[in-house]
């Protein structure tokens, strides 16, 4: 049973729940039975369950108040505005391009005319509107959301996209779903399902950003399933700024012999939160999931992450790791199970911690539950500083100690970086996270 709420958690549910009353006759496919009962029944789970609390064991570590505290809004459906060069700035170079603002679909900046036959973009909210057939399905069951927030994307959600990869469909250009928030106040819910046919191959890069000094909360599902052979490459990047809160969920569903590649990087956000769950659910699929987190100042950033191996000779690789400065806190935990009959499971689990400053903090958790014998896994997790003696060495070939500690810090997190097989990506996360770095790096390649 859940625990009884208090006044400020009833308080802040309340709000919540007013504002999709107030919203709710203009949300995407509201003329649509199923979809309006299914909006009333997520509320209705959210209000049963409640913000999380630090009682909660996957949320002992962060506390959820800055989101319970914000009074954010949703915003009814309104054509937001924004400068077309502040989105040519933050585009891949080469990419199908589709452009989110405030929670919106915005068409005059997407492109996406060059789509190859096979391979669809559609904003989720048009869909809903006009073309709803199999959505029922794939936006699930109330009882499938297992979390307050996931219920409450559920009541809420205003877009997003759906991709579709019909039976050997191979997309040679990367996908930008690129996702600004430029209101203040204001409180985003975004959907987004991707589904992958059989031997059909992309790569997707979710980029979430915040303009300027807004207060934003954004609250976003990704949804991916993949059939037999199917391969999709899923890079995550958070980047908004220390006045908002991003609470993610990625939830992919592997096929046999399918491959399906994770990164998360999360620059941004006074609180962000991101539950990544893999089910391997035929024989033979691979997944790799990484992610580098780099909470400074008093950034607070948390990656739960949970794979099933379901079905035998499956195979997993998970390495995130974190430089945490000032006063951020890290937490990281790591769920593997694997389940009876999943013999033949390969799986290794990593957890790197750098810490710059005596009031870091991070809570790593690797966690594995293995009930099938013939089985190889292994996990391990660190935390450390700097290694004194290299930063001697360096300062004894001309380094300054600024220098020295910059590079050596760079390194640790470009481990991350070189593992991104996207170019134009690669570069732009170099940049951002030398940005994060000492001024005195600037100068080497």
């Amino acid at each position: 049973m859940n625990a009884p709420l208090s006044a400020t958690r009833r308080d802040a549910c309340h709000h919540f729940l007013d504002e999709f009353r107030r919203i709710r006759d203009t949300l995407p496919g509201r003329q649509r039975p199923w979809l309006a009962h299914l909006r009333d029944q997520a509320m209705q789970r959210f209000m049963e369950m409640g913000f999380p609390t630090l009682r909660s064991e996957d949320w002992k570590y962060t506390s959820v108040a800055p989101i319970e505290n914000g009074l954010f809004t949703l915003a009814a459906c309104t054509s937001a505005v924004i400068d077309r060069s502040a989105i040519g700035a933050l585009a891949l170079p080469g990419a199908h391009l589709v452009v989110f603002v405030d929670g919106r679909h915005v068409p005059d900046l997407s492109r996406t005319d060059a789509l190859p036959d096979g391979a669809t973009l559609t904003s989720l909210a048009v869909l809903l509107e006009r073309n709803p057939r199999g959505l029922a399905a794939q936006l699930g069951h109330v009882d499938d959301y297992p979390s307050a927030f996931a219920a409450l994307n559920a009541a809420c959600m205003t877009d997003g996209v759906c991709v579709h990869l019909a039976r050997g469909t191979r997309l040679e250009a990367p996908i930008h779903l690129l996702f600004v928030t430029t209101s203040d106040k204001l409180a985003v819910h975004t959907r987004n399902l991707i589904v992958a046919e059989p031997d059909s191959c992309a790569t997707i890069v979710e980029h979430h950003v915040g303009t300027g000094t807004t207060s934003c909360f954004t609250n976003t599902v990704t949804d991916i399933a993949l059939a037999e052979r199917a391969r999709i490459v899923h890079h995550k990047l958070q980047q908004e700024n220390t006045r908002s809160c991003h609470v993610a969920a990625i939830n992919a569903q592997l096929a046999a012999e399918s491959r399906f590649a994770s990164t998360s990087f999360a620059l941004g956000a006074a609180l962000a939160r991101a539950d990544i769950r893999v089910a391997l659910d035929g024989a033979g699929a691979e997944c790799t999931l990484d992610g580098l987190y780099l909470p400074d100042g008093r950034r607070h950033i948390d990656h739960h992450t949970r794979i099933d191996h379901n079905q035998p000779r499956c195979t997993s690789r998970e390495l995130y790791k974190g430089v945490l400065d000032g006063a951020g806190r890290g937490v990281f935990n790591g769920r593997l199970v694997v389940h009876p009959g999943a013999q033949k499971s390969d799986a290794a689990q990593t957890n790197r911690n750098l810490l710059l400053s005596e009031l870091a903090e991070i809570d790593t958790k690797p966690q594995l539950e293995i009930w099938a014998d013939d089985v190889k896994c292994s996990h391990a997790a660190t935390v450390g500083q700097l290694d004194a003696d290299q930063v001697f060495y360096l300062r004894s070939r001309g380094l300054d100690d600024a220098t020295a500690r910059a590079l050596l810090t760079y390194a640790f997190a470009a481990e991350m970086i070189q593992r991104v097989e996207l170019p134009s990506l690669r570069q732009h996360l170099d940049g951002l996270i030398r940005t994060r770095l000492p001024q005195s790096l600037e100068a080497l390649p």
